[in-house]
């Protein structure tokens, strides 16, 4: 296990599989952990959209898919250990266009996500793209980046670069529960599949932004990507963001988020249940 310090923040490296017989062995460092950094990363688990990237990558190397992913579902069933974490992957039925997978992930004694994927080909058909209308609220070039508060920010935000499009008036000060956002993961690469599974889910939660601090945890993701990511789409790894608290009641949230390249096109969309984490 790498030490929770490590800041080489190679996200290659970590979506690295090394295979055990029909298995796929992830050794995931706890700087990744979805714990806030004025506590121990081992008191938190492999963040939620790192688990989403290697569940897609297992899926895609394990059953040999070369089509693009079109939607993921992951269910998240407990904290994985920052161990060894093992991943399986299974075809539901596989054909020339479309390919659906089952990935299941976690420790021997512990499952922590199982997750199912749909891949398929680019086809013919007629084009409505109503997000095609969403622009950034500002340019990339205008934006400095900036660190998240550590007091709030869990560990694997040290990896992320963020350039938020709007003012920060403080937790619980804005007129909406909506957060806009470009991200980039700090290792400046080409943005790919795996790098956008991990930034959909990459920021606080929204109604952070008028209800003020409640921490929560991630039991339920979809993603659902409108094309092939490929190294043209965005050349330094940005994307940019808009994601919204649609409802938060009886201790659960539902939050949406949409993501552009750097031109406009818009290139995914994310839905989140997320459950309040209560103290008793």
């Amino acid at each position: 296990m790498h030490d929770a310090m490590d800041e080489t923040k190679d996200l290659d490296r970590t979506l690295t599989f090394r295979r055990d017989g029909e298995a796929m062995i992830a050794a995931i460092p706890a700087s990744l952990s979805n714990a806030p950094q004025n506590f121990d990363p081992q008191k938190g688990a492999p963040f939620g959209g790192l688990m989403a990237a290697l569940a897609v990558k297992a899926a895609r190397e394990g059953l040999g898919i070369d089509c693009p992913l079109r939607t993921l579902n992951v269910q998240y069933l407990a904290a994985a250990r920052f161990e060894d974490v093992r991943f399986t992957a299974e075809t539901l039925r596989g054909g020339r266009s479309t390919h659906f997978a089952e990935v299941r992930a976690g420790q021997e004694d512990r499952p922590a996500i199982v997750a199912s994927a749909t891949f398929g080909s680019a086809g013919r058909g007629p084009a409505v793209t109503p997000l095609a209308a969403v622009r950034p609220l500002k340019p990339l070039e205008e934006i400095e980046s900036v660190d998240l508060n550590p007091g709030f920010a869990p560990w694997f935000t040290r990896w992320v670069e963020y350039r938020f499009a709007e003012e920060f008036k403080g937790f619980g000060n804005h007129d909406e529960p909506k957060v806009r956002v470009w991200l980039r993961l700090k290792d400046g690469k080409p943005l790919d599949t795996d790098r956008l599974c991990f930034l959909l889910d990459a920021v606080f939660p929204n109604y952070f932004m008028t209800a003020g601090l409640s921490l929560s945890t991630t039991v339920d993701l979809r993603y659902d990507l409108f094309r092939d990511i490929t190294p043209e789409t965005s050349p330094q790894g940005w994307a940019y963001f808009e994601f919204q608290t649609h409802h938060v009641e009886e201790g659960w949230a539902v939050e949406d988020g949409i993501a552009l390249a750097p031109d406009g096109t818009p290139i995914a969309a994310a839905r989140q249940l997320r459950k309040m984490i209560t103290r008793g």
